[in-house]
């Protein structure tokens, strides 16, 4: 598979892949600082729920070997306020809070402030490289899920460069190229920041796919008129009763795939879900600035001062939702019995439920 990485960690240095400026340059930035890392997850220079983890783990663990302290206290004062810097600059993506815990848990017990910042560095890779092995995992359920089915539509990027690699609504196409098996993708360009357009149709075009373009309004017509047989989708957030946050426009398409009465599937990781939260109506919903409808490429389309609404994300009701596929085994309904039951399994011990 030829497409970038979306995440590079080399020496300490963290890499990324300059998302806004895809798909006409490949270029890479190197996050020197704290400010650097929140700059580049908050203006979309990464995204996708496990990069923007994965990219906050090695952030926050690089600016951790800065701390000039030998006082175990005060070390783990920074670290928690730098946590929560970086926690504030995406609240819908519970991958971001899941992996700077993970890596805050990973140091309680450490003896010594050289010690934590090593355990840092190693907690930050493991998630790193959790994310590959899940990504391809959810990949091959993916495809034993479909079966047949080769006419499939999608929202956003949930692919390899949202994730560490593979990606996960998209992982069965990457996969299923390296196989032989030709799917028919149709990607909504996902406005009004064009992930599908930009990101989705580049990536599985580097990867071989045969995929359609075609704008988010055009998706009931398509369905009808191309046969589309499943929708697949990424998540933001999935909470207890498996209601699921994801790009807005997402909801859409799971109402139309009821009205067609075609499978619509969620893929997402174990560590998307949050169990705290019982459903959907408490997912904290991003708001993003009013020139992203206002303007486009930099010119504007619509009249001066005019109002805009602009959520980031929109809520699917587990009702909508046909399966949920992790890396743990495929979810079905009753969510709320059978959610708990999968991501309690251990590791490896992957099955249906």
């Amino acid at each position: 598979m030829s497409i970038p990485l979306s995440i590079e960690w080399n020496n300490k240095r963290l890499k990324i892949l300059d998302q806004q400026k895809l798909p006409l340059e490949v270029d890479y930035l190197t996050l020197e600082t704290l400010e650097d890392v929140y700059d580049a997850i908050i203006t979309l220079k990464v995204r996708g729920a496990p990069a923007i983890g994965i990219t906050a783990s090695h952030g926050l663990a690089a600016t951790a070997q800065r701390y000039e302290t030998n006082s175990l206290e005060q070390f783990h004062q920074l670290l928690c306020k730098d946590a929560t810097y970086l926690a504030e600059s995406r609240p819908t993506a519970v991958n971001l809070v899941w992996a700077l815990e993970r890596l805050r848990n990973a140091v309680q017990n450490a003896a010594t402030v050289q010690e934590a910042k090593e355990r840092l560095l190693e907690e930050a890779e493991i998630i790193h490289k959790e994310d590959e092995a899940s990504c391809r995992t959810i990949g091959e359920f993916a495809l034993s899920l479909l079966g047949d089915v080769t006419k499939v539509m999608t929202i956003c990027n949930a692919g390899t460069i949202a994730t560490a690699k593979y990606g996960t609504a998209l992982a069965p196409f990457h996969l299923g190229s390296e196989r032989g098996k030709q799917f028919q993708v149709f990607a909504c360009e996902t406005r009004p920041v064009f992930q599908g357009s930009r990101l989705t149709v580049w990536e599985l075009q580097q990867s071989g796919v045969d995929v359609t373009l075609i704008t988010d309004s055009m998706a009931a017509h398509t369905i009808g008129a191309k046969g589309i047989e499943a929708i697949i989708v990424g998540a933001d957030r999935i909470v207890a009763n498996g209601d699921t946050a994801n790009k807005i426009g997402t909801f859409n398409l799971a109402l139309l795939a009821a009205a067609f009465q075609i499978p619509f599937y969620v893929a997402a990781p174990s560590s998307t879900f949050d169990l705290t939260i019982e459903s959907g109506e408490k997912i904290p919903i991003e708001e993003r600035p009013s020139e992203e409808i206002t303007h486009i490429a930099g010119k504007q389309v619509a009249p001066n001062d005019t109002k805009v609404y602009n959520p980031a994300f929109d809520v699917t009701p587990s009702s909508l939702i046909s399966a949920i596929i992790t890396e743990k085994g495929i979810i079905y309904p009753e969510y709320n019995e059978n959610i708990s039951a999968i991501l309690s399994l251990e590791k490896g011990d992957n099955h249906e439920n």
